[in-house]
C-alpha cells in the first residue's frame, strides 16, 4: 500500500481539521460535500421523463385522422408517415426506459457510496467523542495537577516562614503537610502525565483513520467521477442513437414520398370522379311562333343527345297564323292581332 500521504491530505483543509478546535464540524461539512454532488445528479430521472412525455404525445398525434381525404400515392405516403411517427413514438419510449435503467444503477451507486461513508462516519464519530472525553478528562487533571503544586509550594513556604519562630510540635505539623501536599502533587503529576500519554494514544489513533477516511474518501471521489463522467458519455450515445433511429425511420417516409406522383393522382382522381366523355348539350333558343318546334330540352340529370343550332325560319302568312298588323288610326296607335 502506498504510505504516502494523499493528495487530499496534503490540502489546507486537510491541515485545518488537525489546528482547528472543533474538528467535528469540519468532517461533517466534508461529509456534507462529498454526499452534495450525488444528490443533484437527478438529470437522467427528468430526461427519461421528458421523453416518455413527449413519447405519449407523438403517439397520440400518429393516432389522429391525417390525410383521410387524400388518395392513392399521397395517401400512401401518408399511411406511411404515421406508421413511422408511432415507431419513432415507441423507439422514445424505449430510450426513457433505458435511461430509467441508467439512472437506477446511478441511484445504486449512490447508496453504495453512502453507506460506505456512513460507516467511515460512525468510525470518526465515535474516535472523535473518544478523543473529546479523553481531552477534557487531561485538562481537568492538569488543572488538579496544577492546584496540587500550588498547594506544596504554599506548604514549603509556611514551613519555611515559620521553621524558626514555632515549636517542635508545630514544626512536626508543618513538615507533615509540606509531605502530603508534595504526595498530593506527585500523584497529580502521574495522572495528568498518564492522561496525557492516553489522549496522545487515542489521538494518533484518531489522525491514523482520519488519513483514513481521506484515502477513502478520495477513492470514492475518483470512482464517482468517472461513473459520472462515463454515465453522462452513454447519455449521449442514447440520445445520438435515438437521432439516427428516427432518421432512419424518417427516411421510409421519404422514400414513399419519391414514389408520390403528383400526375397519377390527378388521373386517378379524373377516372373516379368523372360523369362522361363529352359535356352537356346546350339549352337552344326556341322560337314559339315557330312552325318548326323544337323539343323541350331534357333536365340536367338525363344526357341530351346533340343538337346542332338550325337558323331562324322566316314566318309565312297563312290562313292558320297570326298576323300583326298596325291599326291607322291616328287616335289608337298600338297594335291589334287579327285572325
Amino acid at each position: 500500500m502506498d504510505t504516502r500521504t494523499p493528495r487530499w491530505c496534503k490540502s489546507s483543509h486537510y491541515s485545518q481539521m488537525f489546528s482547528h478546535a472543533h474538528v467535528v464540524d469540519n468532517i461533517c461539512e466534508l461529509f456534507t460535500l462529498l454526499n452534495a454532488p450525488l444528490k443533484r445528479c437527478v438529470w437522467s430521472s427528468f430526461r427519461a421523463s421528458i421523453e416518455e412525455k413527449y413519447a405519449k404525445e407523438l403517439l397520440g398525434l400518429s393516432k389522429k385522422v391525417c390525410g383521410c381525404n387524400e388518395m392513392n400515392t399521397l395517401k400512401r405516403s401518408l399511411d406511411v408517415f404515421k406508421l413511422q411517427t408511432e415507431h419513432v413514438s415507441l423507439s422514445h419510449l424505449q430510450l426513457a426506459q433505458t435511461m430509467r435503467d441508467e439512472a437506477k444503477k446511478l441511484e445504486d451507486f449512490r447508496e453504495r457510496q453512502k453507506e460506505a461513508r456512513k460507516k467511515v462516519e460512525q468510525q470518526m464519530d465515535a474516535l472523535h467523542k473518544q478523543r473529546a472525553t479523553q481531552f477534557k478528562k487531561t485538562m481537568e487533571s492538569k488543572k488538579t495537577y496544577e492546584q496540587k503544586c500550588r498547594d506544596k509550594e504554599e506548604a514549603e513556604q509556611n514551613m519555611n516562614r515559620n521553621a524558626s519562630t514555632s515549636n517542635a510540635k508545630q514544626q512536626e505539623k508543618l513538615f507533615a503537610r509540606t509531605n502530603q501536599a508534595k504526595m498530593n502533587a506527585e500523584v497529580a503529576d502521574r495522572l495528568y502525565m498518564q492522561n496525557v500519554t492516553v489522549l496522545g494514544k487515542i489521538r494518533e489513533d484518531w489522525q491514523k483513520e482520519h488519513v483514513k477516511a481521506c484515502e477513502g474518501f478520495e477513492k470514492q471521489e475518483v470512482e464517482r467521477i468517472n461513473t459520472l463522467r462515463n454515465m453522462v458519455w452513454t447519455h449521449l450515445n442514447q440520445l445520438s442513437q435515438q437521432c439516427v433511429t428516427s432518421d432512419e425511420l424518417y427516411e421510409e417516409v421519404r422514400k414513399s414520398l419519391e414514389h408520390c406522383d403528383i400526375q397519377e393522382d390527378i388521373e386517378h382522381f379524373v377516372n373516379l370522379r368523372r360523369t362522361g366523355d363529352k359535356p352537356p348539350a346546350p339549352i337552344l333558343y326556341d322560337n314559339f311562333y315557330s312552325s318548326q318546334r323544337v323539343p323541350v330540352a331534357p333536365s340536367v340529370t338525363q344526357m341530351a343527345p346533340s343538337i346542332t343550332r338550325r337558323p331562324l325560319p322566316n314566318p309565312t302568312n297563312t290562313r292558320g297564323d297570326l298576323i300583326n298588323s298596325t291599326a291607322l288610326d291616328p287616335d289608337r296607335a298600338y297594335s291589334v292581332i287579327q285572325y
